[in-house]
């Protein structure tokens, strides 16, 4: 019986020093109660200034998550070049997202001074861009710190990219305790990407020797595109990766994927595989059932290697480490 005790508490001991036990709903209950509201509300102002915010914000928050875990470290500024936000893979990450949780840093500072780490904010900032857009609403867990390390050199493989297919995918989720179907569910936050001509040109030009424009591409999307994204295209263009309703959080993305409209390689595959084209198929048929799946792997993402109790630090601006 004392065996079984003890085994019990160190079970418990280690949940607890996990992180992932730490983040609760009530976590700025007492130190910065209002700190939802302050944030919100300077989302809600950037969003009404550019709607570019919204999915700049959420790619921000994917792309931090994804190396060192949510710990805001995508936010380091080095006089060096060589932070996580300067590898080649987030050169393309739009200011407006980082512009969003920077104000909105200052807005908490102002009330709360040295109490909110900017990994949280980023996370209470990516939720209320979705419902701005549209998409459903949802309470988040709160408490993580700002992580101590933004190098450059650690991004590469650790992001998806527009040319993986479904195992590649599905590798690259799993390493972050992701499903396949929370993959598919993130993905449907391409409805209101936007992404620069460089990156699926290969589907409109030199796809295969035998036919350089992809044929899981509808001929007329295909043609839109190469209109938009000439091949001497300015490599600052971007277009919506939903030519439908790209200013709406919805399910049509996957309804795209069914008309072979998915911009990247990566987003048709969801549909032209048979182990993931059930979900992409559920998905377009019931907004309600990918809203749902959304909210669980946005959750889910936003435990991903988080720092908690005496690891990290409150960063007192999001762009530098405290002294």
């Amino acid at each position: 019986m004392e065996m079984r005790r003890g085994l019990t508490l160190f079970i418990v001991f280690i949940i607890l020093q996990s992180g992932e036990g730490r983040l609760t709903q009530s976590f700025y209950d007492t130190t910065c109660p209002q700190v939802e509201s302050i944030v919100r509300k300077v989302v809600v102002d950037k969003v009404n200034q550019t709607f570019i915010a919204v999915p700049a914000t959420l790619r921000l928050f994917f792309h931090d998550c994804f190396v060192e875990g949510c710990d805001a470290s995508i936010m380091i500024a080095s006089p060096n070049g060589d932070a996580e936000k300067d590898a080649p893979d987030n050169l393309s990450l739009a200011g407006d997202g980082f512009d969003t949780v920077i104000k909105a840093k200052s807005a908490v500072e102002a009330k709360c001074p040295g109490v909110v780490s900017c990994a949280d904010i980023l996370v209470i900032a990516a939720r209320d861009v979705i419902r701005l857009a549209g998409g459903p609403s949802f309470k988040i867990q709160l408490g993580r710190r700002d992580g101590l390390v933004s190098q450059a050199s650690r991004v590469a493989g650790n992001l998806p990219e527009p040319s993986f297919n479904l195992a590649q995918l599905n590798t690259i989720f799993a390493k972050n305790n992701l499903t396949q179907t929370d993959m598919i569910a993130l993905s449907g936050a391409h409805t209101v990407g936007f992404s620069h001509c460089s990156r699926f040109a290969n589907r409109l030009y030199s796809f295969s020797p035998s036919s350089p424009e992809d044929p899981d591409l509808d001929p007329t999307y295909a043609q839109q595109l190469k209109e938009d994204c000439p091949q001497d295209v300015d490599p600052r263009i971007a277009i919506d990766m939903d030519p439908v309703t790209p200013q709406t959080f919805d399910n049509m993305y996957f309804k795209n994927l069914i008309a072979k409209k998915g911009l990247f390689t990566s987003d048709e595959v969801l549909f032209t595989n048979p182990a993931s084209k059930p979900t992409v198929m559920n998905f377009a048929q019931n907004q309600t059932n990918f809203k749902a799946a959304f909210i669980v792997a946005m959750r889910r993402l936003g435990r991903v290697g988080v720092k908690t109790g005496k690891a990290g630090e409150i960063r007192l601006d999001c762009t530098t480490f405290n002294a």
